[in-house]
């Protein structure tokens, strides 16, 4: 098995450790953890192993599913990368819905929409073969015909991230009900990554709730800001979440107390103040940012969650190039398009707080509008 560096973290380890500002960043700005309750008593492993069955009953209610349909993890990235063993590979269990597939880990083929987070598609690829579908700029729209093109008889799940990192899409409800009756038609699953779903100010019932062949993967971190809980979980059909756990024995054991603590909080009478507080912070850096890049004349695809993916300025190679020159000029981090395959774009991140956004902007566009003076 080999599997490519993860491009966006080594440019991170590259530079975000010495530079005072983060607009590369995918996720809300990080909550005090004074807000909570931090004693959770004894720092045992937590019993079960899958996550307190009481707590996985109440999030599997979210998605009209039970408390085996839950597994919690290390974060969204264990979520999605213990979801892949379970489907790409070998041979596997029998699925135990009756309308679900008929074997889990039964085929080595998966369906990748990109651009995306590079585990998505980095991961199957160490297991198996993947066919990608590729979103295109301006309006980054999911084309359902593209992905029945791309299923094939032994395609063992299709990928979606939505809403999509870096582009800010939100694939409608029917879209992704539409996708999901691909997998179905080819006896397989739609797994969606659905990390910055409750950032939207109306957002959509998950891919779980669908039905049998219907998996979400999730966590506290992007859209609650709680990124240090490492905290987040898979909802779908048992025979899924039963292998995953399996592979969880091998990788981190149990989720960690001290996050399902917090997050028994997170999920509970703190949630709406919690939710309405980042959609609103989420709101006023989108307008922020809008402004900046009208007066710059770059574009963006008005996005849901707190990622953009901007065109490159002129007067620069590609993103690279861009992103370079201003960490370099102005302590300011970007993420480079050419990380997600689009080397005439950026990822920015403006999840952070208002004014940090604001001084990082006015540090990019002095280097924008020094170019512009040179040329």
């Amino acid at each position: 098995m080999r599997i490519d560096p993860f491009g966006l973290e080594r440019w991170f380890a590259e530079y975000e450790h010495e530079a005072d500002i983060m607009l590369a960043e995918s996720g809300i700005r990080s909550l005090e953890a004074s807000r909570f309750d931090l004693d959770p008593g004894e720092l045992d492993y937590v019993i079960p192993t899958n996550g307190e069955p009481e707590f996985r009953a109440s999030v599997g209610d979210r998605y009209g599913r039970s408390a085996d349909e839950v597994l919690f993890t290390c974060g969204t990235q264990e979520a999605n990368f213990l979801a892949f063993l379970s489907l790409l590979g070998d041979d596997g269990a029998v699925g135990g819905e009756s309308d679900a597939p008929s074997a889990v880990g039964s085929g080595s083929h998966a369906v990748v929409v990109t651009p995306t987070y590079q585990a998505l598609h980095a991961v199957p690829e160490a297991f198996g073969e993947v066919t990608r579908v590729e979103l295109t700029p301006p309006e980054w729209r999911l084309d359902v015909d593209a992905v029945a093109e791309a299923a094939r008889d032994d395609t063992a799940v299709i990928v979606v991230n939505n809403p999509n990192n870096p582009t800010g899409r939100y694939h409608d409800e029917a879209t992704m009900r539409a996708v999901y009756d691909v997998a179905a038609d080819h006896d397989a699953y739609l797994l969606c990554d659905e990390v910055y779903r409750l950032l939207a100010e109306t957002p959509q019932p998950p891919v779980a709730s669908f039905g049998a062949h219907g998996i979400s993967t999730t966590s506290l971190t992007k859209a609650y800001g709680l990124a240090g809980l490492r905290f987040g979980w898979i909802a779908g059909p048992e025979p899924v979440v039963e292998r995953a756990w399996r592979w969880k024995d091998y990788t981190t054991i149990s989720p960690a107390l001290f996050g399902q603590h917090v997050a028994k909080q997170a999920l509970g009478e703190r949630e709406p103040e919690i939710l309405r507080e980042n959609r609103e912070l989420a709101a006023t850096n989108r307008a922020i940012v809008a402004d900046w890049l009208d007066r710059h004349g770059l574009d963006w695809h008005d996005p849901v969650g707190v990622n953009g993916f901007v065109s490159v300025p002129d007067g620069f190679d590609d993103a690279e190039a861009f992103c370079r020159t201003v960490v370099e000029a102005e302590s300011v981090v970007l993420a480079p398009g050419t990380l997600f395959g689009f080397p005439d774009r950026f990822r920015i991140g403006f999840g952070l707080p208002t004014d940090e956004l604001r001084t990082g902007l006015d540090r990019v566009s002095r280097v924008i509008d020094g170019v512009e003076v040179s040329a």
